[in-house]
């Protein structure tokens, strides 16, 4: 998401950088092209004007032009208007006592109104909540087995103090669009089952329409009046752009939304959804989904987004999704190994199976300053990860232990055990190598010198974090590169010997 937008702006900001002073003209140029970029990325006119607007004011009114480093102020200036666009927003959920709060959840079918569903009951698992996934979109029967699907594999996969209990009646659906209030009175029965269960949060799965429509409006302010739902988010599409934010309206003027949860947003999406919706109904953006996995709904932060959007990363993001797959006591337990140089080959198969389940590799880096533009055309093979863990499972207890007892034969017998090739282990105990003395040495720093050394690795050429195969995570055109010198060189070898 966002990667033709933080070209945009780094292109039109790039201009100011490095000057030792600038003009009025060139603050106002450079914002012409980041409004072209908002347009681009199907941001609402008016907003994209008066944001640039208000850019120049603060420019003018800071005296940037003045400044020996106006390319950063300006970037300080836009990140700000930036939150200021997206924000405030407030992510928590308000519980009643006694419970169970009432998630009501809308939007039009696509949109991943129930996948979403899905996801926040495993969020609020994580939280240490029970919640109970109630089916009222009996339009569509599939929709009704797809939450309860949904409600088993939060409780069996997503680890969290909390339960995730399931409340439908798919016979009703033979009864819908037959007699009238058929969904209020399944929303009705599921709130009384929520109490007697004493469920913390109930959450419903309202029906959808491919479009705004009279009866889908009507179905949805009868739940409203019948259940009273303490919180109302609407689910809307990412890559829909501007006709998301028309669909948020509309809904806001009938319902009275308390937040949207903006889904999709891993996919190639232009960014004026996220862009705009708070400007133009007035709603925040509570959550965002950022993948397909059950757990991959996160909070909406402006500020990081804002970061993201301008090339700055997102470390606070990424240190999250650390700390969720990794315990306090296991990090201070591999930080005492790293810090003694006696990491092992399981040590680090661990913490690749901890970044598996944070995410695409591509994503993790995106979120290291200065990454973002680096990695964008870069063709990174999260499937090297299975053949890597095939490797390390192909060594004996000992050689896990010390890489280095993997003399030849060894090699052979392990590449043999994994279906990969001799120079592939080689390279993978080369890279694990690298890898100890890089967190050995990285061990003695102090935070802000770990982050600089992270964001340094931008500025090298990327090779692989340990991969078989060696340097993975590179682009096709780096790939074809290496292959061309390669047979130059064989030619020029046998020119010689002739």
């Amino acid at each position: 998401m966002l990667d033709h937008l933080t070209e945009k702006f780094n292109n039109a900001l790039r201009s100011l950088s490095g000057r030792g002073k600038i003009s009025e003209d060139n603050v106002r140029e450079a914002m012409a092209e980041v409004r072209n970029a908002l347009l681009e990325a199907d941001v609402h006119y008016d907003v994209a004007k008066t944001f640039c607007d208000d850019v120049v004011k603060r420019a003018e009114g800071t005296d940037v032009i003045q400044s020996l480093r106006p390319g950063e102020q300006m970037i300080k200036i836009v990140h700000d208007e930036l939150v200021g666009l997206m924000g405030p927003v407030d992510t928590h959920i308000m519980y009643v006592q006694p419970g169970p709060t009432v998630i009501m959840m809308c939007g039009l079918q696509g949109s991943g109104k129930t996948t979403t569903c899905g996801k926040l009951a495993a969020y609020l698992k994580k939280k240490g909540k029970s919640v109970m996934l109630a089916a009222a979109d009996l339009q569509r029967p599939a929709a009704v087995e797809q939450l309860r699907t949904l409600a088993t594999q939060v409780q069996d996969d997503v680890t969290g103090p909390g339960a995730v209990k399931f409340y439908g009646e798919p016979d009703k659906c033979a009864e819908y669009g037959k007699a009238v209030g058929v969904a209020v009175k399944v929303c009705r029965n599921a709130l009384k089952e929520a109490r007697k269960q004493h469920v913390d949060v109930l959450i419903l799965d309202t029906a959808g329409r491919l479009h705004i429509n009279d009866d889908l409006m009507g179905e949805l302010r009868q739940v409203d009046k019948a259940v009273q739902p303490h919180q109302i988010y609407l689910v809307i599409d990412a890559m829909t752009g501007q006709d998301a934010v028309n669909s948020a309206k509309a809904f806001n003027e009938q319902l009275e939304l308390d937040g949207v949860v903006l889904s999709k947003t891993d996919s190639d999406t232009r960014g004026g959804a996220a862009l705009t919706v708070k400007s133009v109904t007035g709603k925040p953006i509570k959550f965002v989904g950022t993948g397909e996995k059950i757990d991959a709904l996160e909070e909406f932060h402006p500020e990081r987004m804002a970061g993201r959007i301008l090339g700055m990363g997102d470390v606070v993001s990424l240190v999250e999704k650390a700390q969720e797959q990794v315990s306090q006591e296991e990090a201070e337990a591999l930080q005492e190994k790293m810090a003694k140089g006696k990491l092992t080959m399981d040590d680090f198969l661990d913490q690749l199976r901890s970044v598996r389940k944070m995410g695409s590799m591509k994503t993790l880096l995106g979120m290291l300053p200065g990454m973002g533009q680096q990695i964008k055309n870069m063709d990174i093979d999260d499937e090297q990860l299975n053949q890597t863990e095939a490797i390390i499972q192909s060594m004996s207890k000992e050689e896990r232990n010390n890489p280095d007892l993997l003399n030849q034969s060894r090699r052979r017998r392990v590449a043999k055990g994994s279906g990969t090739r001799t120079d592939e282990v080689s390279q993978l105990t080369k890279g694990f190598d690298m890898m100890s003395a890089m967190t050995k040495q990285m061990a003695g720093m102090s935070k802000l010198q770990q982050l600089r050394s992270l964001s340094g690795l931008g500025q090298q050429d990327l090779a692989s974090f340990g991969t078989s195969g060696g340097p993975r995570l590179k682009t096709k055109e780096r790939s074809a590169r290496k292959r061309k010198d390669r047979k130059k060189k064989s030619r020029g070898g046998k020119s010689r010997r002739r």
